[in-house]
C-alpha cells in the first residue's frame, strides 16, 4: 500500500480524496495555488506545496511543478481527482517515468479513450452500440457533407477533442452546416488547440445516462449502476440522481452489460464512467468514457454504500475488484451548489462568503470545501459544494433534498441554492419526466422584491 499520496487537485475533490487516505492511513500532501493558501484541502492535508500563481496554467496545470512537489515530500503516488490532469495521457506518462504511481488510467488508455472519435471506434469493436455517424476524423467540409446526407438530419457536429459543450453544433438542414462547420472548429480550436471534428446522428429527446464501472490489473471489470445526469444546462450537469427514473429492470441490466464489456475489451484499470445517450424508446448508444473519478460519483456511494475513492486507491495498489456488478437499493439526488446567480444568466459570483450555515440531518451529505470568511476566487471553476440526500424512495429523497435547501445558507456571495429550490418544485422533474433539453423550457422565477 501507498505510503504518502499527493493529491494533484483542488476544492471539494481534494478534501474527499485526503479523507478517505486519513482512513486508510496514508498520508497526504495538498497542492495550492497563491489564492487557494486559505482552503481546507491545504489545511486538513498531512503536509503542503504551493505550486504556483492563480492561473491554473501557472500551477494545477503545471505538471513540472507538481511532479517536483510529489518527489521533495516523497510521495509514492499521484491521485489527480477530476478536471485539470486527470485525463493527460502526458501526466500519467510522466508519473510512470518518475516511479511515482498514478491513481487513474495509464497514458494508453487516455489516448485511447480521451479522444472520441478513438473511443467510439474502440466501442464499435467491443461490440458496444454506438450513434450511427463518421467512423472518424472528418477532414474536409466535403466529407463533412456526405457524412451529414448519410447520416441523415438532424445530426450533431462534436469536437474530438472536446469536452463541456465546447465544439458541439446541432445541425437541422443541410444549409446551416457550412456555418456550423467552420464556427464548431474555430471554438475546439480556441479551446483545445485541436480543430478535428466527427459528426454523430443527433439524438431527440435524449437521457444522458452513465454507468459507473472498475476495473482491475488482471483484466476483470465490475459496474455499479447507473446515474441520470440529464438535467443540464449548456451541457455541464447540475444535478443528478441513481437510480434513474427512466430506467427499467432490463434495461439496466443491458447497460451495465455493456459498459462492462466496454471496460473488459480495453482492459480498463480503475474507476471511470461509460457513458450512455438513451433514446425516448430506451434505445442506448456509447458517448463516451472518462478515465476518472466523476464530480457526482458521491450519490453512487450513498446507494451501495461504497467508497469508490478508496477502490481507486487499491486498484491502484494492485488490489484485485470483488467482481460483483451492484444494484442500487436507495434513492440518492446530488445537487450541485455554485458561486453563480441564477436570476442573471448563471453569470458567476466570486467573493468572500460572510455566512454559512450547513445542512444537516439523516441522509443529508455535504462535500464541500468553503466555510464562513472563505474567499471563493475567480480563478476556477464556480462549484463550491455538492449536496446529497439518499433516502429509500425518490419522492422521500427529493423531499429530503427541499428540506436540506432551505436550511443552507450562504451570504456574500450569490448561488444556484435558489434554482435547486425551484427545481425540486418543478411537475416534470417530480414525475421523472426530463431530458437534456429540460433546461432550455425552464424559466427560474425571480424572487419577488419589496416595494
Amino acid at each position: 500500500m501507498f505510503k504518502k499520496i499527493l493529491v494533484a487537485n483542488r476544492g471539494e475533490i481534494a478534501l474527499r480524496v485526503i479523507r478517505t487516505c486519513k482512513e486508510m492511513g496514508i498520508k497526504t500532501v495538498a497542492v495550492y495555488s497563491t489564492v487557494d493558501a486559505e482552503s481546507l484541502h491545504v489545511k486538513f492535508a498531512d503536509e503542503a506545496v504551493c505550486i504556483g500563481p492563480a492561473a491554473s496554467k501557472d500551477s494545477y496545470l503545471k505538471i513540472s511543478n507538481i511532479i517536483a512537489a510529489a518527489e521533495i515530500t516523497n510521495a509514492d503516488a499521484i491521485h489527480p481527482g477530476y478536471g485539470f490532469l486527470s485525463e493527460n495521457a502526458r501526466f500519467s506518462k510522466i508519473c510512470e517515468e518518475h516511479n511515482i504511481k498514478f491513481i487513474g488510467a495509464t497514458a494508453e488508455m487516455i489516448d485511447r479513450m480521451g479522444d472520441k472519435s478513438n473511443a467510439k471506434a474502440t466501442m464499435k469493436e467491443a461490440g458496444v452500440p454506438c450513434v450511427p455517424g463518421s467512423d472518424g476524423i472528418i477532414l474536409t467540409y466535403e466529407e463533412c457533407e456526405k457524412v451529414a446526407k448519410k447520416t441523415g438530419y438532424p445530426v450533431m457536429l462534436k469536437a474530438s477533442a472536446g469536452g463541456g459543450g465546447k465544439g458541439m453544433r446541432a445541425v437541422w438542414k443541410p444549409e446551416k452546416l457550412k456555418d456550423a462547420w467552420d464556427s464548431a472548429r474555430q471554438e475546439s480550436k480556441a479551446a483545445f488547440g485541436n480543430d478535428d471534428m466527427y459528426m454523430e446522428k443527433l439524438i431527440e429527446e435524449p437521457r444522458h445516462i452513465e454507468i459507473q464501472i472498475v476495473g482491475d490489473s488482471t483484466g476483470r471489470a465490475c459496474h455499479l449502476s447507473e446515474r441520470d445526469c440529464s438535467i443540464q444546462r449548456r451541457h455541464q450537469k447540475l444535478t443528478e440522481e441513481t437510480p434513474s427514473p427512466f430506467m427499467t429492470d432490463e434495461l439496466r441490466e443491458k447497460m451495465g452489460n455493456a459498459a462492462v464489456k466496454a471496460a473488459e475489451y480495453i482492459k480498463y484499470e480503475g474507476a471511470g464512467t461509460i457513458e450512455f445517450l438513451v433514446d425516448k424508446h430506451r434505445n442506448f448508444y456509447f458517448m463516451e468514457m472518462n478515465t476518472r473519478i466523476q464530480v457526482e460519483h458521491p450519490i453512487t456511494e450513498q446507494v451501495i454504500d461504497f467508497d469508490l475513492i478508496r477502490e481507486q486507491i487499491l486498484v491502484a495498489a494492485g488490489v484485485p475488484i470483488s467482481g460483483k456488478n451492484y444494484t442500487p437499493k436507495l434513492h440518492s439526488i446530488e445537487c450541485r451548489i455554485n458561486a453563480e446567480d441564477p436570476f442573471n444568466g448563471f453569470r458567476p459570483s466570486p467573493g468572500t462568503i460572510t455566512t454559512l450555515h450547513a445542512p444537516g440531518g439523516h441522509g443529508v451529505r455535504l462535500d464541500t470545501h468553503v466555510y464562513a470568511g472563505y474567499t471563493i476566487p475567480p480563478n476556477y471553476d464556480s462549484m463550491i459544494a455538492k449536496l446529497i440526500t439518499t433516502a429509500q424512495t425518490r419522492d422521500e429523497a427529493i423531499s429530503k433534498m427541499k428540506r436540506a435547501l432551505d436550511e443552507f445558507v450562504i451570504e456574500g456571495v450569490k448561488t444556484t441554492i435558489p434554482f435547486h429550490r425551484q427545481l425540486m418544485e418543478h411537475p416534470d422533474y417530480l414525475a421523472g419526466n426530463y431530458t437534456t433539453k429540460f433546461m432550455e423550457d425552464f424559466v427560474i422565477e425571480k424572487p419577488k422584491t419589496e416595494e
